[in-house]
C-alpha cells in the first residue's frame, strides 16, 4: 500500500505545529514531514515535540542539511529520538540548499563527498560502532553513542541530481526526492537509485518518499501555478496537482505506480488552511490511495 503523509512547513511559526500534529495524530494521517529550511523552525527540535505531542503518526523530518551538523551531533539527536518514539521517527539528510549554506560559511567544495562521510558516520554510530575516522569532512576519533538505538533504524538521503542519487542507493536506506519530481522523475530517480545500490551490492529494502505539490479549495490552480513559478518549475510535465480529492489521489497513484513507496502532500507556502490540509489527506485523499 502507498504511504501518505503530508508536510508541516516552516513558513508556518513555530506555535501552529501543537494543533496540526494532533490533527494529524486523530485524523488516521500515516506521516507528518517537518523540514529544517533556513532560517525557520529547527528539524530535529519540532520533531521532538510533534512526538511528545502524538501516540501514533510518524514524524518525517526531510532533511536535515548536513554542512551545518557536526555528525556525531545528529547521531546523538537521532538516537535519542529513536528511544523516545521507537518506530515513529523517520530522519533524512542532505547536501542543504547552497546558497543558505554559503550564507553561514558551513558551503562544503564537494557536497557530494561531504553526504557520503557523513551518511556512512551516522548510520554506523547509530549501529553502535565505535569509529575513528579522518575523511575530508568527517574527523572523529574513537567515538561512540552511549544509547544508541536499541532496534536497526533508517537514515534517507535528500537528493535530486544523478551523483547524489547514485550516493543514496549505495549509502542511505531509503531517498527523499523534492515536489519538483514528476512520475518521469521518479523512474529516472530509480534506476539511479538502484544502479548506486548494486555498486554496493546491496540488496536490502530501499524506501522511495517524494513530496507532492498540492492545492485544493478556492484558488487552488492559481496558487499551485504561483508556486510552480516560483520554484521555476512551471514547465515541467505531472508536477504538482490542484483539485479535489479524487484528482490529488490519481497524481499520488502516479507517482506510485513510477516507484514511490510514499507521498507527501505539500501544501503551497500561502495554504489558507493548513489544519483543513491535514483533515483533507487524511479523510479525503487516503481512502482513495491504494
Amino acid at each position: 500500500m502507498t504511504g501518505l503523509g503530508a508536510v508541516f512547513r516552516p513558513q508556518l511559526p513555530p506555535e501552529r505545529l501543537r494543533a496540526v500534529t494532533r490533527l494529524a495524530d486523530e485524523s488516521g494521517l500515516e506521516q507528518l514531514w517537518l523540514w529544517e529550511d533556513c532560517f525557520r523552525e529547527g528539524g530535529i527540535s519540532a520533531a521532538a515535540a510533534a512526538l511528545a505531542w502524538s501516540e501514533r503518526v510518524r514524524v518525517g523530518v526531510g532533511l536535515l542539511p548536513v554542512p551545518l551538523r557536526n555528525v556525531a551531533v545528529t547521531a546523538m539527536e537521532a538516537a535519542t529520538l529513536h528511544r523516545l518514539f521507537p518506530g515513529r521517527v523517520i530522519l533524512g539528510v542532505g547536501h542543504g540548499v547552497q546558497a543558505w549554506m554559503g550564507q553561514v560559511g558551513a558551503r562544503a567544495e564537494s557536497p557530494v563527498t561531504l553526504l557520503r562521510e557523513h551518511l556512512g558516520a551516522l548510520r554506523a554510530l547509530l549501529r553502535g560502532e565505535r569509529l575513528t575516522v579522518e575523511g575530508r569532512y568527517v574527523t572523529l576519533d574513537d567515538v561512540a553513542l552511549d544509547w544508541p538505538p536499541e532496534h536497526p533504524v533508517e537514515i534517507y538521503a535528500g537528493a535530486t541530481g544523478p551523483r547524489s542519487l547514485g550516493l543514496a542507493g549505495e549509502a542511505a536506506d531509503g531517498t527523499v526526492l523534492t515536489a519538483a519530481t514528476s512520475p518521469d522523475g521518479v523512474r529516472r530517480a530509480r534506476l539511479l537509485i538502484e544502479e548506486g545500490r548494486r555498486s554496493a551490492a546491496r540488496t536490502d529494502p530501499h524506501r522511495v518518499v517524494v513530496y507532492l505539490l498540492t492545492a485544493t479549495g478556492p484558488d487552488a490552480g492559481a496558487r499551485l501555478r504561483a508556486e510552480l513559478a516560483a520554484e521555476g518549475v512551471e514547465s515541467a510535465s505531472g508536477t504538482g496537482v490542484a483539485g479535489d480529492a479524487a484528482t490529488v489521489a490519481e497524481a499520488v497513484r502516479r507517482l506510485a505506480e513510477a516507484g514511490a513507496d510514499t507521498v507527501v502532500l505539500q501544501p503551497t507556502g500561502d495554504e489558507p488552511d493548513p489544519e483543513g490540509f491535514i483533515r483533507f489527506a487524511a479523510e479525503e485523499v487516503r481512502p482513495l490511495v491504494g
